[in-house]
């Protein structure tokens, strides 16, 4: 199956959801190869970016059930560049 590398932004309101969030995580951990995540107690919200390598569906998936989450905005930037072209580059 084709997969496409992602980056989902993620900017938390309020943590009350974190417990939540970091159980969706943690099911599309196989699909995550990078988590940063960073607090901005001056605005009072904590910022996280996630980068994934896995199919489309599954990229929409994990950023529609993680924008879902109450006070959670969400954004996915996805790459150009497909698993048919690795071994290319």
């Amino acid at each position: 199956m084709e997969t496409r590398i992602a980056q989902i932004g993620i900017i938390i309101e309020n943590r009350d959801v974190t417990d939540k969030l970091n159980a969706i995580l943690h099911t599309y951990g196989d699909f995550i190869i990078g988590r940063m995540g960073l607090p901005y107690p001056k605005r009072h919200v904590w910022v996280i970016s996630i980068i994934v390598d896995a199919p489309m569906d599954v990229i929409s998936a994990l950023s529609g059930k993680l924008g879902m989450l109450p006070n959670v905005n969400t954004k996915t930037i996805y790459s150009k560049v497909s698993e048919k072209y690795k071994d290319e580059v």
